[in-house]
């Protein structure tokens, strides 16, 4: 893989690099509206795939913030063409990596050091490379260890690079600009924590003492020592990332133990801990044959508010959406309804939202779910293409939602996503109080 031997800094250059990307994607409109002239029964597929590895090769050379919100929209396949999430993915583990004296000279900058000073052995070469920094492999006190290394200049380029990046997704991705405003606003909040490697550590050996005793999950050890605010360093984990565990074939067996895990991991967080690792993508797992999974990458932690937990679980409990009343007080509360809304505007808004709660939570209406149902994801995307085209909410002058449901929304939305890749089976372990009293009493 082509590496980088710098990385632009300053503003100046990064609004270069995003003007020139402006104008390639000016360039293929061009070229696909000439196209269009010609055979107006063309498909805007190529139009997709040209902007698409346009915009990744530009915020691959910026890396950090820009980078990290391909990410995050790649996991979003309601939000974005096949053609961007197929590209946009790679920024999860096989962005472009640092060259050697760039990483030798974060090393120097944080310890007086080399790395080769530090650890017994030090592989220069990049194994992983993702938005925020890159992994390498180490060797000392005797252990196999996972060095990660943040990109220079990411946590000082996060609020320009966001201002930069919001006209980006409201015109190419036609996006709301009321909630992309509302999105980057928690989003620069989140993305400077995750560039606090003190704060990594700590949160990673909180997170992961607090979910041992989950039996099947692994979490590595961490080592303050050799860890700085840019520079962490941890245990090396062997397994395998989603897309390579699935070409090995697994048993069903396995997936659905892994599915599990999944599934409990993100259930203790969320109910017990009401904090939780608000990145579920692909390269933060490290999946096993044996149904035993690593877990690693707590840079991105949503501490999740009581008053928020609160209404929003109250939601997911199915005798909720049939009392009118209790529902319209929490569509209030999350900011799903306002008090601007006129009758029309609130009528629809109830009807919409009612139903995609019904919707997304269906798992949580029974105690066993097949993520592995084609036919739910399908009814899910297809109603996510049908509020994209309610020109209500596109136009609406406020954002709608709670900004605390961002990255619980994501979470949900990413662990989901990755259990229908593995076609997992799940007992959907959760508390008592979310569980419908209506149907119990059906039952018996």
């Amino acid at each position: 893989m082509k590496q980088q031997d710098k990385i632009p800094t300053s503003k100046v250059a990064r609004a270069t690099q995003f003007l020139k990307t402006g104008a390639k994607i000016g360039g293929n409109y061009l070229k696909y509206n000439v196209k269009k002239i010609i055979d107006p029964t063309i498909s805007r597929d190529e139009l997709h795939q040209d902007n698409a590895t346009d915009v990744y090769e530009s915020l691959s050379e910026l890396k950090g913030s820009a980078l990290k919100v391909a990410q995050m929209l790649s996991m979003d396949r309601s939000v974005l063409p096949r053609q961007y999430v197929d590209k946009f993915q790679m920024s999860q583990y096989s962005a472009p990596p640092l060259s050697g004296p760039l990483v030798v000279k974060t090393f120097r900058g944080y310890f007086g050091k080399a790395p080769h000073e530090l650890y017994d052995t030090f592989d220069i070469n990049a194994v992983n490379a993702a938005s925020i920094g890159q992994v390498h492999e180490a060797w000392k006190y005797g252990k196999h260890l996972a060095v990660k290394v943040q990109y220079p200049g990411v946590a000082e380029s996060i609020s320009s690079d966001l201002k930069m990046v919001k006209p980006m997704a409201v015109t190419l991705f036609g996006l709301n600009e009321k909630d992309v405003e509302r999105y980057t606003e928690e989003v620069e909040t989140k993305l400077l924590e995750e560039t606090d490697y003190d704060l990594e550590l700590r949160r990673s050996i909180e997170i992961s003492e607090a979910c041992k005793h989950i039996e099947g999950l692994i979490f590595p050890k961490y080592y303050p020592e050799l860890s700085s605010k840019r520079i962490l360093t941890m245990d090396w984990l062997e397994g395998l990332h989603l897309k390579d565990f699935l070409q090995t074939n697994p048993s069903q067996e396995a997936r659905d133990r892994i599915g599990q895990l999944l599934w409990d991991f993100y259930d203790h967080q969320v109910h017990q801990l009401r904090q939780v690792h608000a990145d579920p993508h692909p390269g933060n797992f490290l999946m096993r044959e044996d149904g035993t999974m690593g877990v690693i990458d707590f840079g991105c932690v949503k501490v999740i508010p009581e008053y928020f937990y609160d209404n929003y679980f109250t939601l997911i409990n199915p005798d909720t959406v049939d009392d009118d009343e209790l529902t319209e007080k929490i569509f209030y509360n999350l900011e799903f309804l306002v008090k601007e809304d006129a009758p029309r505007e609130k009528a629809l808004f109830t009807e919409l939202f009612k139903k995609m709660i019904r919707l997304l939570g269906q798992p949580f209406a029974v105690d066993e779910f097949d993520f592995g149902d084609h036919s739910y994801f399908d009814t899910v995307y297809a109603f996510a293409d049908e509020l994209g085209k309610v020109e209500e909410i596109r136009n609406s002058k406020v954002a709608r939602g709670s900004k605390d449901g961002l990255y619980v929304n994501r979470t949900y939305f990413g662990l989901y996503s990755m259990l229908n890749e593995l076609g997992a089976r799940v007992k959907t372990n959760r508390p008592e109080w979310l569980r419908s009293k209506k149907q119990a009493a059906q039952v018996s």
